[in-house]
């Protein structure tokens, strides 16, 4: 998960190399996130990249790479008190960007319903090429409050990049004892698996890992005003 600070950066770059088809200067960085130095940059670069969020090319200049954007555009925000908050952030898209794909839309995802009895093989939702990594992806329609907390909102269209493993902290679809599926930050714990929501009024929900399956990633989020 990363800080505010490193998800601006992360952002601005990738936002930039969109537009102008090569990375910020240090400078620019600077500039763009208030920062006094470039040493306040480097620092943020080089935890990107040690993330495997970016990638420097040696002896060149103005050579960044992305190499992946964070699940739900989602980064810490720790308090004064030291309590860690997830904070939403939504992708700025490029209006001008007219690539777009066509996903599989799996409906409205909601307690005790499989994925796949959601889908509707007449169902799609276009979806711009920024937003989208390697492998196969699909939409799903949020129903519910469980992950307001995260800036998923009823009714909004999320990404979801088909996987089975992930990391601790990811916010997956999972299937839960062959017949529920829903969207949760995963947390392996103790030998258990802890699907936590990102609302308060939801306890966390714990299981054998043989009762959860891992059926994607949150990789984006589609909303209209």
């Amino acid at each position: 998960m990363l800080t505010r600070k490193q998800n601006e950066l992360l952002l601005y770059i990738s936002q930039q190399i969109s537009k102008d088809g090569v990375s910020p200067s240090f400078d620019e960085m600077k500039d763009a996130l208030g920062l006094k130095s470039k040493s306040g940059v480097h620092r943020l670069v080089t935890a990107l990249e040690e993330r495997g969020f970016i990638r420097r090319f040696p002896n060149r200049a103005r050579a960044l790479e992305i190499m992946r954007l964070p699940e739900a555009d989602i980064y810490e925000d720790r308090s004064r008190s030291g309590r860690v908050a997830l904070r939403g952030f939504r992708r700025r898209l490029d209006p001008n960007d007219t690539v777009q794909n066509e996903l599989p839309l799996y409906g409205r995802i909601a307690a005790g319903t499989p994925i796949e009895a959601l889908r509707d093989p007449d169902s799609s939702v276009a979806v711009p090429q920024a937003m989208l990594g390697s492998g196969r992806h699909y939409a799903l329609e949020i129903a519910g409050d469980s992950m307001v907390n995260a800036g998923i909102m009823d009714g909004d269209t999320v990404i979801i990049q088909e996987c089975d493993e992930v990391e601790s902290g990811a916010i997956v679809v999972a299937l839960v004892n062959s017949e529920e599926a829903t969207l949760k930050i995963w947390r392996p714990v103790n030998g258990r698996v802890v699907l936590e929501a990102a609302n308060d009024a939801h306890p966390p929900q714990d299981y054998e890992p043989e009762q959860v399956q891992v059926q994607g990633r949150l990789v984006g989020l589609l909303r209209a005003y």
